[in-house]
């Protein structure tokens, strides 16, 4: 599982080069699988494949068992019958360096229903929706009832339907009946083509390491379909929210707000719907990333309506009895295929946890280099090597732009620390960094580019304009696949 050095690269579907205005699950999916072949990297890292919702954030997402729709391959439709070449020979010309997410979204969904017009159920179709019938029925009403109450949260539509009452879902089933087809129809597809994917990753070396948020999205159809497993009132409103204390970075902490878990119904029900989530996302990917792990030992715990983090408290999480459950139902003994995102801080107790449960944590060398504190993130000071080491992540800004923002001292302190000159930053990271202990080591697709500030993926705290980064076929080349294979070879990653 987490026995052989293995290293690789970070980069979402949604960053691929295409002329359909964002990445897809098309040629330059297969082109960057096929340059992580020549580089010799068998690692792919991917964020949250999940629809997104409010500000196109993976991370909160309509549906935790969904996929993205908006991901599906034109041309893998045209090659099907389903759109034609004067269909995509319509296409507007987008910006083929950053997603505008308002106007792709709205010409992939008028394509994609053009595609439905064309599409005739199969044997396979009909085998789909029987297999996971236990959430795309939800998932299919949900969104149909989402667009027929102009994009509205659930909590806000009309009580019966809200509430879910059988009288009022049986009238709706079939008034929406078209519209919930065409849902089964996106991700019938979606899964469709990133099976094709994955195995093609999977027989070229690669191994695709998944990424799931602990919190789902109030507006979800987790939420809608079963209200009982979070705290959430008659109205459906949350009692209490999630975030983080406040703390250096934070005055106020982080008020996130998602509902919370209530763990004690998950508990009574042998955490079925959490075996359910990791079972399905791991039948997509090879590994899976956990975002706030510490959560599972305790979480920060908000009153619904406060507008800071500062009233929360610490509330106990269900810790190893959750991840028992999960192994045993999964079949996994003495290790499984899941990356504890631990980072922050991060109590005696959390570790205890992450480390009985022989999971690899995470190391950042962004965060290594504050002069005189020995951070846990420099390499000399990694306590074993059940690590995943990154130069950054879709969190922190490219290697370049953080290497720019830094304080001189930071600066001085990276290039004696490594005996570097500092021009070639992105690369001496990604150097330091499958030259550590870690037993994975994964660098963004930024690095390897090296790219600067106005690349980078994702600015914490802003709802907006993230998540838009996207590269051209010319950028992505043989010089950067050799160096990648050279660190390598050299520094035994398989």
């Amino acid at each position: 599982m987490f026995d052989k050095r293995k290293s690789g690269v970070l980069v979402h579907p949604t960053s691929f080069p295409g002329a359909y205005g964002m990445g897809d699950l098309g040629a330059g999916a297969y082109a960057f699988i096929d340059f992580l072949q020549k580089a010799k990297q068998t690692l792919w890292q991917i964020l949250p494949l999940g629809p997104t919702g409010y500000g196109d954030s993976p991370y909160q997402s309509f549906s935790s068992f969904a996929g993205n729709h908006y991901l599906i391959s034109f041309d893998a439709l045209k090659e099907q019958g389903l759109l034609s070449a004067e269909d995509l020979a319509q296409t507007p010309h987008f910006d083929l360096r950053k997603i505008d997410f308002g106007s792709v979204i709205n010409y992939k969904m008028q394509m994609l229903r053009k595609a439905f017009v064309n599409f005739k159920p199969t044997t396979k179709f009909k085998q789909f929706c029987t297999k996971n019938k236990d959430w795309l029925e939800d998932y299919a009403l949900f969104t149909a009832l989402k667009d027929h109450n102009g994009g509205r949260e659930w909590f806000k539509w009309d009580k019966p339907l809200a509430k879910r009452d059988p009288a009022a879902l049986k009238d709706t089933k079939a008034k929406f009946a078209k519209e919930m087809e065409f849902c089964k129809f996106l991700q019938y597809e979606f899964f469709r083509q990133w099976r094709l994917l994955k195995d093609y990753a999977n027989k070229a070396g690669v191994q695709i390491i998944g990424d799931i948020p602990i919190f789902v999205a109030h507006d979800s159809a987790d939420t809608w379909a079963h209200p009982e497993l979070y705290y959430l009132d008659e109205a459906g409103l949350p009692t209490c929210v999630a975030g983080c204390p406040p703390d250096y970075f934070a005055e106020t902490g982080q008020l996130w707000g998602n509902p919370l878990y209530n763990w004690e119904v998950h508990k009574n029900t042998g955490y079925a719907w959490w075996c359910k989530r990791l079972a399905a996302v791991l039948e997509t990917v090879d590994y899976v990333r956990i975002d706030h792990f510490r959560g599972f030992e305790s979480y920060w715990e908000i009153p619904y309506g406060d507008k800071t983090a500062e009233n929360g408290k610490w509330v106990k999480g269900p810790g190893k009895a959750l991840f028992t459950a999960i192994n045993n139902a999964l079949g996994f003994k003495s290790q499984s295929p899941i990356i504890a995102e631990d980072l922050g801080e991060i109590t005696d107790k959390v570790i205890k946890l992450r480390t009985g449960l022989k999971l690899p944590g995470m190391r950042v060398l962004h965060f290594a280099f504050t002069p005189g504190a020995n951070s846990n993130h420099l390499p000399h000071n990694y306590e074993s090597s059940l690590l995943v080491v990154y130069s950054g992540t879709h969190d922190n800004n490219t290697t370049i732009g953080w290497y720019a923002d830094a304080s001189e001292k930071e600066r001085d302190y990276l290039r004696r620390y490594l005996n570097i000159s500092g021009e070639d930053v992105a690369w001496d990271l990604i150097r330091a960094a499958f030259a550590s202990s870690a037993v994975f080591a994964v660098v963004p697709i930024q690095d390897v580019m090296s790219l600067t500030a106005a690349d980078r993926m994702n600015r914490p705290g802003e709802a907006m304009g993230c998540w838009s980064f996207r590269y051209t076929a010319g950028m992505l080349t043989s010089q950067q696949a050799e160096r990648l294979a050279y660190l390598s070879e050299l520094f035994f990653r398989g």
